[in-house]
């Protein structure tokens, strides 16, 4: 293998690493629970509810917690009474709106 060849396949796996750990990661109920019972983030029915008041009627669908960039976010998806499904997405610290857009 030439010096080139190593060098790119090297760079090629460095890449890989690093774009792997940008990937959001879904916590599940235990790391949820752990971290609102820390005051590290708000509790899910109070970030449902300021989701669920930006459309009137809608349905819930989904809600994850993940944690991206060392920032913990719910990702509520929904479906309005129009029939159009929603991905809301909330700090889970704040409750911030970070995005709300048609899924």
């Amino acid at each position: 293998m030439t010096v080139y060849r190593r060098a790119a396949s090297l760079v090629v796996a460095v890449l890989l690493v690093f774009c792997s750990s940008l990937a959001a990661r879904d916590l599940n109920q235990d790391e949820a629970l752990a971290l609102r019972q820390q005051g590290v983030i708000l509790p899910l029915e109070q970030l449902l509810q300021k989701a669920m008041a930006r459309y009137p009627g809608s349905r819930l669908l989904e809600a994850e917690l993940e944690k991206k960039h060392g920032q913990y976010a719910y990702e509520v998806e929904l479906v309005t009474t129009e029939g159009v499904v929603r991905e809301i997405k909330l700090d889970a610290a704040t409750g911030a709106l970070i995005k709300d857009e048609e899924d």
